[in-house]
Parts: C-alpha cells; structure tokens; sequence
C-alpha cells in the first residue's frame, strides 16, 4: 500500500510564531487531542484530514454563535440578515427581485415568499411594481430594514474582527486564500 502524499507545505520548517503570539508547537487544543485518540486507536488510516475541518468545524459552531449575537442586538433572525443584507448590497435603491433575492439565498421559492411576508409584516421591506413586467414585484429595503442590517452589519464584523485576533494581518491573507482554494470548487 502507498504511503499517503502530503503537501508541499507539510515539509517546510514552521514559520516562526508572530511576535506576542504562543508557538504553536506548544499550544495543543482538542482536535490535538481527539486525532492522538484517533492515531493511537486506528494507526492504520490517515487521520490528517481532522486537523484541518474539525477545526473548521469547531470555528463555524462559534461563527455561528457571533452571527446569532450580533444580529440579535439590531432584533433580526439570521434569514432576515441574509434577505435584507441582499438587497442592502444591491445598492440604492435596495431593491431585488423575488427570484434574484432566490439566488443570493439560496432557498425556494415559497420560503422566499413567506421570508418577504414577514418582513414586510415588520416594516423592513416593501413590495413595489416592477416596472419592466407589469406581473412582477420587486423587494425594496425600507429605510428601518437599512438601519437594521448596517447596525448587523458592523456588529457582525466586530464579532468576526475578534474572532481573527490571534492573527495578524498576513496570517489572515494566507487564511483566506486556502480556504478560497477548498470553497471555490463547492461554489462553481
């Protein structure tokens, strides 16, 4: 049997930690621990893959835990952040259609038009005549859906600013660009 490829990178020397921050070599969380366990139980198969998504993992639980935080101090649930903060990106006028909102969220289209209902019951959107079909609507944001979904939007990334702390600015470019690299195949 072949012995399992590693990357390029699992062969360079570690790069020194960056000043202030602890060497990784001597900080040990609980993957670390939970692929030892694995190691020690299974030596036969290449458990490398956990050091890498079970943190990713790990880090979503808390991303979702800041989202959910931060969306609840302007009063929004997190598909209402997801609806208003597309059509807050649109651009003035902060307006979509129905089957554009669709593709920017990723639901049906009943559950786009139950989400549009509530939030039009809420005063953050508004319905309005599609002037180019005279059978469409068009989803425009209201001015308190905009103060909604900015306030989110900068509570949001003060929660996702202290999540990245522990890394510097170069660190998180590196980041970035690794994950763009494992997403970019689900995206297309």
């Amino acid at each position: 049997m072949d012995t399992p490829r590693t990357h390029d990178l699992d062969s360079a020397a570690p790069a020194a930690p960056a000043a202030g921050s602890p060497d990784p070599a001597a900080c040990r969380d609980e993957v670390d621990r939970l692929v030892d366990a694995w190691r020690h139980e299974r030596p036969d198969l290449d458990v490398a893959p956990l050091e890498v998504l079970s943190r990713v993992s790990r880090l979503a639980r808390h991303l979702d835990r800041a989202r959910r935080t931060a969306f609840a101090e302007h009063d929004l649930e997190p598909w209402e952040f997801d609806v208003l903060s597309a059509l807050r990106r649109a651009g003035a006028p902060y307006q979509l259609t129905p089957s554009k909102l669709l593709t920017q969220t990723l639901v049906t289209s009943g559950t786009m038009t139950n989400r549009i209902d509530r939030l039009a019951a809420k005063d953050l959107v508004k319905r309005l005549p599609d002037p180019g079909d005279r059978r469409g609507v068009l989803v425009q944001l209201s001015e308190t859906g905009r103060e909604r979904v900015d306030g989110a939007f900068e509570g949001l990334l003060a929660q996702e600013r202290e999540l990245l702390g522990s890394l510097s600015a170069a660190e998180r470019g590196t980041l970035a660009g690794l994950l763009r690299t494992l997403v970019l195949p689900f995206d297309n």
